[in-house]
């Protein structure tokens, strides 16, 4: 037989098996490539799981929609397999994520680093079912959202009155409301457009998108709400891949994911997404930015003009009560290492 053919033949017979378990993984989400999600979560958990499975999985991001789509369409995107991992917010489909919502009503949440660590023990007891359609990477949060306004701080409730709001969530929408404010529900990519053109006069969202999103150009006035660990509110983050893909991953692959998710994951976002608040807060300071606090002390009508909105998520929510007082003692018991 003729050399090179024997050459070509043997190299053919030894990289087969190997191709053959070669994985691409596309990673879709909503925010700019600079966005603290692309930069400080899903870059790294790239090099981690293409380092760690020598290369046979390659992982490749598309950030601001680029494989189509709106924000909401995330989640269904990965479930249904036209992509492979999507990074999104469960809040974008209002009352499909219930129990998760108990971490978004009004002054829950904490850091990013508390809500996240606290999410991945609420997760294994409480939110089996409501992820089912999906193979669940990670369940996070940003640091506790504040106001954002364009004309003038929030220095007290009488500031809210029929102030346009930007909600991210349901929940939000709800305590926006029962604040005096005008809630109007948008996916976080339409905030900056929606400040220059009036559609809105300012918006909740915490700090660490403010840089990819440019806000900081429409928005000079900023309210934190309680203690600088705490606040209004929050948005649960879910990264979810396609179940049939990951079931269909060999063995060793799998184990590399595995490896790279849930608790093993959960404090490099809670880091990335802390590190990038106090960045972005302390370059709004330094461009000249008005940020008022309302200490923990004077937030007693705040809670009693949002504590119906609780109620209501503790009466139409089974077992709510004993839910809402899971996730304040796992949020706690987080501050308190």
């Amino acid at each position: 037989m003729n050399t090179k053919l024997c050459t070509a033949l043997v190299a053919i017979a030894l990289a087969g098996p190997a191709a053959a378990q070669e994985v691409t993984l596309r990673v879709h989400h909503f925010l700019p490539a600079a966005a603290p999600i692309q930069t400080g979560v899903l870059e790294p958990w790239k090099e981690m799981v293409e380092s760690q499975s020598d290369g046979r999985i390659e992982v490749q991001i598309y950030p601001s929609m680029q494989l189509g789509g709106k924000p909401p369409q995330l989640f269904d995107q990965a479930r249904d397999g036209i992509v492979d991992v999507a990074w999104t917010l469960l809040g974008y489909t209002p009352g499909r994520f219930p129990i998760s919502e108990v971490f978004e009503l009004p002054f829950v949440a904490g850091s990013a680093t508390e809500t996240t660590m606290a999410l991945q023990e609420f997760q294994a007891e409480y939110l089996g079912e409501e992820l089912d359609d999906v193979h669940t990477l990670l369940l996070h949060a940003p640091a506790a959202y504040k106001f954002h306004m364009r004309g003038g701080p929030v220095e007290n409730l009488d500031d809210l009155t029929g102030k346009k709001i930007r909600a991210p969530s349901r929940t939000m929408t709800e305590g926006l409301g029962a604040l005096g404010a005008t809630a109007v529900g948008m996916p976080v990519p339409e905030v900056a457009q929606a400040l220059t053109t009036g559609v809105i006069d300012g918006a909740v969202i915490p700090w660490e998108v403010f840089g990819s999103l440019r806000i900081e150009e429409m928005a000079k006035d900023h309210t934190e709400i309680g203690s600088e660990n705490g606040g209004l509110s929050t948005s649960v983050m879910a990264l979810v891949m396609n179940e049939r893909v990951y079931e269909n991953l060999p063995d060793d692959l799998r184990q590399v994911i595995d490896d790279n998710s849930g608790v093993n994951l959960a404090p490099l976002a809670g880091e990335a997404f802390d590190a990038a608040e106090t960045a972005e807060r302390e370059a709004a300071i330094a461009a000249g930015s008005n940020v008022v606090v309302i200490p923990e002390a004077e937030l007693g009508e705040w809670k009693a003009a949002t504590q119906p909105v609780i109620d209501e998520w503790i009466e139409n929510t089974e077992n709510g009560a004993e839910i809402l007082d899971a996730a304040r003692s796992m949020i706690a018991a987080q501050r308190s290492e």
